[in-house]
């Protein structure tokens, strides 16, 4: 984007501001980085401990005027980044330029300001890494978006034998000892659900044993442990040893080791299909490890966060919002005529339901940030002004404060259960889900080989909407504690009240 330059009125003799092609007045960036070493550090404790993400950010724009574009220093800062100075994008406008892959590079950015260990993935860069010009990304890419097409079919019932395992664990343990954190649960039940919904085989709770899942969230640590916090107490001790130096790589090697075993077996189906259309231009060692990045990182620690912000704002709606839904599911699950199966196509038709999810989605996305390189020199716009963006530059954008923006969503920071209930011809409506943008892209565009899009975006929907569903065809209502905490919040189920007989339930007792 180029900025009309500026000239002198004819009549006035003064020089006219410029202006971007929008007609906004270009400003300079504000903001600093401060002091070198200190000002970095002095953030990140801002950021992780004295003021938390979202009020470090409200606190900087209120800092400047209001100006949502502006130049401070991310974590995790010394020692594990070399340069944590970023031009942040804090609106809705300015933050979509994130999504321009034309103007925007993203290789090794997915971290942010930090690069993980190469070693932690087998030694290859996973698909996610990857910027949209390296060739290898739109192979790779069509190869996962091709799986997941192919395995869709397997989501309702692989989700459906997770749900009933890990609600039935719910219920028996507010039977014998009372409140029953989800958290735990969702961990253990969501990694055999990913594994078999896209691969099939033995689940890697059975084949692995009831540290598959400890295994995984290892993994994840090694990865993101410079963006967690409040993981161990005291804080000053964390911050030592998560946020200043990189836990070394050879400790995972074990478990990553049984990790890859474990997925040779079952990807093997899989890898034997995608060598036969690739013919040796990616290895099939690069394409098993991109699918343990994909399974584990991508779909599984998605969904570890996300269900839980889900069952959160469930839970905030209380008994009236559970009542439409129940009403709502449990007719659209007799209307299909599916006996105790929940579809792909029968939660299709639940309009409150598909509400509920993109709400959910909007308010708290998976992965809160986006991270970018400047192409080229540029000129990016906010809602009332415009800035101008050097190559080169790191870009970053705190997407809650993006998809919460008021200048878009009336009441944006409020939880609207019936927000996306589109009512027919409510074209403005429709237009709404552009900004839900939790994908790395609108929800109204899909996934390409072209772009950094997430590959698994319909499926992520399409699990909402059925933990949505299952909760209410199996219950009336629940009960739990909220304990919010930087990434997930933690979820304590203190009560479930079952769906009478006939309701949907194939049992009607209540714990």
């Amino acid at each position: 984007m180029t900025s009309k330059r500026a000239n002198f009125d004819e009549d006035t003799g003064d020089e006219k501001q410029n202006l971007s092609p929008s007609g906004l007045p270009i400003h300079k960036i504000p903001g600093g980085y401060g002091v070198p070493f200190f000002s970095p550090v002095r953030d990140r404790l801002d950021y992780y401990y004295f003021q938390g993400a979202e009020e470090f950010f409200r606190s900087r724009i209120k800092c400047h005027g209001g100006a949502t574009v502006l130049r401070l220093n991310m974590p995790p800062g010394p020692f594990l980044s070399g340069d944590s100075h970023v031009v942040a994008f804090l609106d809705a406008r300015s933050f979509r330029v994130l999504f321009d892959d034309a103007s925007v590079d993203k290789a090794d950015t997915l971290d942010g300001t930090y690069m993980p260990s190469l070693t932690l993935f087998g030694g290859h860069r996973p698909l996610a890494f990857l910027d949209v010009a390296n060739p290898r990304h739109a192979t790779l890419k069509r190869i996962v978006i091709q799986l997941v097409a192919t395995r869709m079919h397997h989501v309702a019932p692989a989700f459906s034998a997770a749900f009933t395992a890990m609600f039935n664990a719910v219920e028996a343990g507010l039977v014998a000892s009372g409140p029953v954190e989800f958290n735990k649960l969702n961990a253990v039940h969501m990694l055999d659900f990913i594994c078999t919904a896209l691969f099939g085989g033995t689940p890697p709770s059975k084949a692995m044993g009831a540290t598959a899942a400890t295994k995984a969230l290892k993994w994840l640590t090694f990865q993101i442990h410079p963006l967690m916090s409040k993981v161990i107490k005291p804080w000053p001790l964390e911050d030592l040893l998560f946020h200043t130096f990189r836990l070394p790589p050879f400790l995972m090697r074990h478990d990553y080791a049984k990790l890859t075993a474990y997925f040779t077996d079952i990807t093997a189906a899989t890898l034997d299909d995608a060598e036969k259309v690739l013919q040796g231009t990616i290895p099939r060692d690069e394409l098993l490890h991109n699918l343990v990045f994909l399974a584990i990182f991508n779909a599984y620690a998605g969904f570890k966060v996300f269900l839980p912000h889900l069952v959160k704002w469930l839970t905030r709606g209380g008994a009236e919002l559970h009542a439409r839904l129940a009403e709502e599911v449990r007719a659209s699950v007799l209307e299909a005529c599916t006996g105790e199966a929940i579809t792909l196509t029968t939660v299709e038709k639940m309009p409150l339901v598909k509400s509920v999810v993109w709400e959910a989605l909007r308010m708290n996305p998976p992965v809160e940030f986006q991270y970018g390189r400047a192409r080229r020199d540029m000129v990016v716009e906010s809602h009332d002004a415009a800035y101008e963006v050097r190559k080169g530059e790191m870009l970053f954008g705190y997407q809650p404060l993006a998809t919460r923006d008021e200048r878009v969503f009336h009441h944006g920071r409020e939880f609207v259960s019936d927000r996306f209930m589109f009512a027919a011809g409510k074209g403005s409506d429709k237009q709404l889900l552009e900004h839900v943008v939790w994908s790395n892209g609108p929800e109204t565009r899909e996934p390409t080989e072209g772009n950094k899009q997430c590959p698994g975006k319909d499926m992520v929907v399409a699990v909402g909407r059925l933990m949505v569903a299952e909760l209410f065809r199996r219950y009336d209502t629940f009960t739990a504690i909220i304990q919010e905490m930087p990434v997930e919040p933690v979820v304590t189920f203190t009560s479930l009240t079952r769906a009478a007989a006939g309701h949907g339930s194939a049992n009607s007792s209540s714990p």
